[in-house]
């Protein structure tokens, strides 16, 4: 069977997640229920990260078998017809090999988180960033980050209902800086990440811009392997994942 690799933004405001779930309609659901207007059959698609309720994407990958042949910018308009009532579009369609895994071949996951940090709430970008009025030392919040860098055990900074087996991660770059207007940028990359890591990590970072932690505290807190020991995780309205690396 043929197997397309698709690569996919949506907002996701007003889904439970990509994964399809019985409990709401996730982005996973959206794109199937796209595929079958398109084809006339089920089919199911495997995503590269299972963003939470409320996550965004500008780069999430997904791979699909079908039963024959399409032309890939075919299979990209059709399904976009299908998707128009959605936030979500497919950006790209391509041909991959049979052994390509959205998920397992995936080589780095490069993810940003977006804070608004002014004292009026936002009103054009709710819903797409973390608003924290009080004003936060960027530059402290950066010099903190490099102290996570590298391998570490991360049970700290993931949720109580993580799944891994293992929470050693490695956390290949995390950095801190002044996005544009009023907006500060945390981008994270690894090959995987924990449940809430990224969230974690940045709620956890919050409280050094605020001065209410040193890097110390947050060394701390990842040594301590403590879940009670990590910041207020932040909302998921900032975070999106922006693209995700694979080889050659």
């Amino acid at each position: 069977m043929p197997r397309y690799k698709l690569t996919i933004e949506y907002d996701g405001k007003r889904y439970v997640g990509w994964q399809r779930q019985k409990n709401g309609y996730s982005v996973q659901e959206a794109i199937e229920t796209a595929l079958k207007g398109f084809i006339g059959e089920d089919v199911t698609i495997f995503g590269a990260g299972r963003t939470d309720a409320g996550v965004h994407a500008a780069g999430q990958v997904a791979h699909v078998d079908f039963a024959r042949e399409w032309d890939t910018d075919t299979v990209r308009d059709a399904m976009n017809a299908f998707l128009r009532q959605e936030t979500v579009s497919i950006l790209a369609v391509e041909r991959v090999a049979e052994g390509f895994d959205a998920r397992f071949s995936a080589r780095k996951r490069h993810y940003l988180y977006r804070i608004f940090n002014r004292r009026p709430p936002p009103a054009l970008l709710a819903g797409q960033v973390w608003w924290v009025w009080k004003p936060l030392d960027i530059k402290a919040m950066n010099e903190s980050a490099q102290s996570l860098i590298g391998t570490h055990d991360f049970t700290t900074f993931r949720s109580t209902h993580c799944q891994a087996k293992n929470p050693v991660r490695t956390l290949d770059r995390l950095v801190v800086f002044k996005g544009p207007g009023h907006e500060v940028h945390i981008e994270a990359s690894a090959q995987s990440f924990l449940h809430n890591q990224i969230r974690s990590l940045a709620g956890s970072l919050k409280l050094i811009g605020e001065n209410r932690w040193t890097t110390d505290d947050l060394v701390g807190a990842l040594e301590s392997r403590d879940r009670k020991r990590c910041g207020p995780v932040a909302p998921p309205d900032g975070l999106s994942l922006m693209q995700v690396d694979y080889a050659g």
